[in-house]
């Protein structure tokens, strides 16, 4: 599965953005989908994931994100609402068989910057 996130962006402390995770040639329905984000010079922190009707959310996103599927199969979107300036990072999608201990696909990052 090739994964494509976009959506990134400058946006004021306060603001929205939404990322879209596109893949080419084939549904999503099947794969747990994941965001994650990285900051320089620190680890990659899981956002979110959802599978069928579960979704999971990281505390420190909880109430402000939403992750959803795209009426096509092949696209899941993160809406990201009053984003802070600790929201700034590049962002992944990442897409794994449920069961799997390990996301096995990922898309490349898509960069949020928060300004305050």
């Amino acid at each position: 599965v090739q994964l494509q996130a976009s959506g990134g962006g400058l946006v004021q402390a306060g603001g929205s953005l939404r990322l879209s995770c596109a893949a080419s040639g084939r549904t999503l329905s099947m794969y747990v989908m994941g965001w994650f984000r990285q900051v320089p010079g620190k680890e990659r922190e899981f956002v979110a994931s959802q599978y069928s009707r579960n979704t999971k959310y990281a505390d420190s996103v909880e109430g402000r994100f939403t992750i959803s599927r795209g009426n096509a199969k092949n696209l899941v979107y993160l809406q990201m609402n009053n984003l802070k300036p600790g929201d700034t990072a590049a962002y992944y999608c990442a897409a794994k068989f449920r069961g799997a201990l390990e996301y096995q696909y990922w898309g490349q990052g898509t960069q949020v910057t928060v300004s305050s």
